[in-house]
């Protein structure tokens, strides 16, 4: 059986919304013509909100004044989905991956996707569960303590010429009152919960190193679930531990 083409990983570190989005857009060209192999982008981004291509704009709570004052962006991008917060302490991997050398379809990648984000939440101590119809990562709610279901990975992907771009922000230790600036998913009342929070470390700071360790269990994670080996950006053999590029 032959073996699946490798993805190859690349840490950036804290990086500008703008500045991923258009290296998306670059490495999806080069994917397209074939030019590279797949790409894993794992980072953390400065604050933004994104809205996906057809998001309704009413789920920004916080009014442009307010937005305005804090420095936080909001964007409208090609993926699917509604509004998203991003932000210090949030994972956030970006897959681009030409589907077809793969032998893979849309649904398959977004379980990939979703289980890796589960696989690397059960690595650092939170038990989590897809959910059926709401795309992304949960924490199970508790009805006899009227505990609802908490949202703390979210999913987004869009498919162009057969290559994805865009994907996952799985939150580790961000500051959990920025998702009071939307209804996160644009689902109203939704509860979204981190890492961090679900250990009791609610006093935590975000932390880009921790957002990179969650980055390593999810890079090895995803390749697993695609049964393709992961190598670092510049390396010629497997990822042992995830390292800057």
């Amino acid at each position: 059986m032959e073996a699946a083409p490798p993805i190859w990983a690349r840490w950036l570190g804290r990086i500008a919304y703008r500045d991923a989005w258009a290296l998306q857009k670059e490495l999806l060209e080069q994917r397209v013509a074939g030019d590279i192999e797949d790409q894993l982008l794992l980072l953390e981004h400065d604050p933004v909100l994104t809205l996906g291509r057809q998001a309704d704009d009413a789920h920004v709570l916080a009014t442009p004044r307010v937005l305005r004052h804090r420095g936080i962006e909001v964007i409208r991008v090609e993926r699917g989905g509604e509004v998203t917060y991003h932000g210090p302490g949030q994972l956030v991997a970006y897959p681009i991956l030409r589907l077809a050398d793969r032998g893979i379809l849309v649904r398959p990648l977004v379980a990939a996707l979703e289980a890796a984000m589960i696989a690397t939440c059960a690595e650092l101590g939170v038990e989590t569960f897809r959910r059926d119809g709401h795309p992304g990562c949960w924490v199970e709610g508790d009805p006899g303590r009227a505990r609802p279901h908490r949202k703390i990975g979210a999913l987004g992907l869009r498919i162009e010429r057969g290559v994805s771009y865009h994907g996952i922000a799985l939150n580790v230790d961000p500051d959990l009152r920025d998702f009071d600036l939307i209804d996160p998913c644009g689902m109203p009342g939704l509860i979204s919960t981190s890492i961090a929070e679900e250990l009791g470390r609610t006093a935590e700071p975000p932390s880009t190193a921790a957002v990179e360790r969650a980055g390593a269990h999810f890079g090895a994670a995803f390749a697993r679930e695609l049964g393709a080996p992961l190598l670092r950006d510049g390396s010629k053999s497997p990822l042992p531990a995830f390292a800057h590029a």
